[in-house]
């Protein structure tokens, strides 16, 4: 018996091993900028569903620091006037495709039947900024695990699609790098995918889209300030936490420092180097979220509401650029 259980104590102890030196192996192709940010989400997903992930309990933590990380580096090798120019532009469609959305939301998840808060978290996350509105809206619902779950899971699989799709779609409708980033902006949930199909699209389009999708992100304020009231409303007590995305002011930040300071310009480069490796990184961790049991428990209902409030804000947002920007 003793024996038995040392065998699967070693075998675990091997398995763990093994797992982390293929971890170990993605992240250092990473690293050296042998794979790119969609070929690294690819590798995510493969790894977690082949060999498992040896780092649950960190993942998380991880994606969320490297992301804030990999998006203030990037304001290394931005603009501020061009920034400015860009979110005017995006600023009437951000607050259009923002209520126009989470309205859509409210009635697909009524048509649908969709459990109440799952389905507002699907529908703010997709109106603003994905994975990071859907942190910000849960305490503030009290949502369970399975309902904040359900809609990461939405989020995530449309996320990693989006950065295979939008590119492709770009370049046969031949958009301009202006105009893709705005899209990407507005229609992908995470800024980590956004920043990722943007940067796989070019340098203009990727100013844009970290721009636009950035001061997105602030309207988690406002909307999480109405869903604490909705809530309330509706249930008679609700949780009161509201996350605010601090780090949007070190990357406004880093933007002024790369255009005002001009000794900025000798390390600003490598700056942005290093930034978009933790991109790859991030993108990476996420794929490796997305195994077989997060598919599985994100149900039908969710999905298909998921499914249409991004085809909804695919397509109303680019009509919007193409035919009146």
């Amino acid at each position: 018996m003793k024996t038995t259980q040392h065998s699967k104590t070693h075998l675990f102890t091997v398995n763990l091993y093994f797992q982390q030196a293929v971890f170990g192996l993605v992240i250092g192709l990473c690293l050296f900028s042998v794979i790119s940010p969609p070929i690294a989400l690819l590798l995510g997903v493969l790894v977690v569903n082949v060999f498992g992930n040896p780092f649950v309990s960190f993942n998380q933590v991880a994606i969320t620091f490297l992301l804030q990380f990999s998006v203030v580096g990037l304001g290394f090798g931005m603009n501020a006037s061009s920034a400015i120019s860009a979110g005017k532009e995006g600023f009437l469609l951000t607050i259009f495709s923002i209520f126009s959305t989470l309205i859509f939301g409210i009635l697909l998840g009524k048509w649908l039947k969709t459990d109440k808060k799952a389905s507002h978290l699907i529908s703010c996350g997709t109106a603003i900024c994905g994975g990071s509105a859907i942190a910000a809206i849960s305490p503030i619902i009290k949502s369970n695990e399975n309902q904040t779950s359900i809609a990461l899971g939405v989020i995530f699989i449309l996320n990693s699609i989006a950065l295979f799709v939008f590119p492709f779609i770009g370049h046969q409708l031949d958009l301009s790098q202006k105009d893709f980033g705005l899209w990407c902006a507005i229609a992908i949930h995470d800024t980590s995918s956004v920043v990722g199909a943007a940067n796989k699209y070019g340098a203009e389009a990727l100013q844009v889209a970290t721009t636009v999708k950035l001061a997105r992100a602030l309207w988690i304020i406002p909307i999480s300030l109405g869903t604490a009231v909705l809530f309330k409303n509706q249930s008679g007590s609700v949780g009161t936490k509201i996350k605010i995305p601090y780090f949007i002011g070190l990357f406004i930040l880093a933007m002024l420092f790369n255009t005002y300071v001009p000794a900025t310009a000798t390390i600003a480069p490598h700056i942005v180097s290093i930034a978009k490796i933790g991109l790859t990184i991030t993108l990476f961790l996420i794929g490796a979220t997305l195994n077989i049991n997060t598919l599985k428990s994100v149900g039908v209902k969710p999905l298909l509401q998921g499914i249409f409030l991004w085809v909804f804000i695919t397509a109303l947002s680019l009509m919007a650029i193409l035919y009146f920007s």
